[in-house]
């Protein structure tokens, strides 16, 4: 795609969404990470999408394009689908400019969420739970427009929402006392990292614009290296609100350009995130949320003593996630493993493989057993939390040394899936 006919989007339609959404979308806070800024020796800065009503800077996208519709348009109606945060946008959206909306989910799409969307548009928006998958209920959603003509809210691929997000990026430059060297940016869709850095292109060019994807779904990643957008075929669905097997073609065409670099971060590392946002700082945070700020260890040496926003997305976390939320940042510290131990059929065996095998601050967490008999050893499948990585070697020579050690499930993942 040549530049030339790539669609930017104009600085005066960004000022004038930021007029727009003036009234329904807060100010966000850029605030100073303390913490932060001490572990990397720089000024780290979050701005705090996260604190807008419906929890995500989602609202400035759809707000705007839907407040963009003609008489007509907004007399048939909107639709859109989304499981989470764009939903919660367009529903607050319809609300507030009494349109008509429909929005479909899919079938598993938790209560709760389910309930916030109802909770922000009231009457204004119905409900239809369609399908086992994001895929399915957009495909619903698109064919509702098409046979009633309504209109659909994309949730990234559009130039009025790309141009509600990019006011973000106007709020980071008024609020920074000094220049920006780096800003990281979560990439799902692409619908924010085209928009933002747009305006960091035109108003402030020495900035470094990072990209940060989930490693399960480097969509933008890919599709920059390819030089064409690409659709994965597989992603990890994790982290939901980034997790896209296609980004839009208008936001691959900008982000193309404009972005720096891009970096994948594992899911577990964007875990062990969300826990010390919460633990250390009392900040909630969905996991596209944290992927941001998961990013600056890949960039430590790099961001030292630079000025660095983080773009904090999103606070719509389920709190039913939170024990898959430590599993995975355990596994990725290298703190939580699995291991099939072959235990004599004899009495005390359990006994020595506590007191003699397991280390002084070795826990199990996980414990399997079905005896078999007639046989010689008894397979369970045990789980050990560890307090640091280095006692794992250890562990696996005491269990292959007294002949408990049948075999280690970590990185076998067809098996391992069902443990995790």
């Amino acid at each position: 795609m040549n530049k030339e006919n790539t669609y930017f989007p104009k600085l005066s339609d960004i000022k004038v969404a930021a007029d727009t959404i003036k009234n329904v979308s807060a100010v966000t806070p850029l605030g100073h990470s303390l913490r932060y800024s001490k572990q990397f020796d720089a000024q780290v800065f979050l701005k705090r999408e996260d604190l807008q009503q419906v929890r995500s800077y989602k609202i400035r996208g759809a707000y705007n394009k839907i407040s963009s519709l003609t008489p007509k348009q907004s007399a048939c109606g909107v639709v859109c689908a989304s499981a989470g945060n764009h939903a919660q946008g367009v529903a607050l959206s319809c609300k507030l400019l009494k349109i008509k909306g429909t929005i479909f989910m899919p079938t598993p799409t938790p209560k709760q969420k389910v309930e916030q969307v109802e909770m922000f548009g009231e009457d204004l928006i119905e409900i239809k739970l369609i399908g086992d998958t994001y895929d399915d209920a957009s495909k619903a959603a698109l064919l509702e427009c098409e046979q009633l003509e309504k209109t659909f809210i994309h949730p990234f691929d559009d130039e009025k929402v790309i141009e509600g997000q990019a006011t973000v990026g106007l709020e980071i430059l008024e609020q920074a006392q000094n220049p920006i060297d780096y800003v990281f940016i979560p990439i799902g869709g692409g619908g924010l990292a085209s928009g933002l850095s747009t305006v960091f292109k035109a108003l402030s060019p020495e900035t470094k614009i990072i990209g940060v994807e989930p490693e399960g779904a480097p969509s933008m990643t890919v599709s920059i290296k390819n030089n064409k957008n690409t659709a994965l075929d597989e992603i990890e669905k994790f982290i939901d609100g980034a997790a896209v097997k296609r980004v839009g073609d208008l936001n691959f065409a900008i982000c193309k350009e404009n972005l720096d670099d891009t970096v994948t971060v594992p899911e577990g590392k964007v875990c062990e995130t969300i826990l010390e946002l919460y633990n250390k700082d009392a900040i909630v945070v969905e996991p596209a949320g944290a992927l941001s700020i998961s990013a600056l260890d890949f960039y430590a040496e790099e961001i030292k003593g630079k000025n660095v926003v983080c773009v904090v997305s999103g606070s719509n976390n389920d709190i039913t996630r939170t024990p898959e939320i430590k599993e995975r940042a355990l596994l990725y510290a290298n703190l939580k493993h699995y291991f099939i131990v072959n235990f004599p059929q004899r009495a005390g065996a359990l006994k020595e493989f506590v007191v003699d095998i397991l280390g002084e601050t070795d826990d199990i967490t996980f414990f399997q057993y079905a005896k078999k008999t007639n046989r010689e050893n008894g397979s369970a499948v045990v789980g050990v939390q560890l307090k640091s990585s280095e006692d794992l070697e250890p562990l696996i020579s005491r269990m292959k040394k007294r002949n408990f050690f049948g075999d280690y499930l970590n990185n076998k993942p067809d098996l391992f899936e069902f443990l995790v």
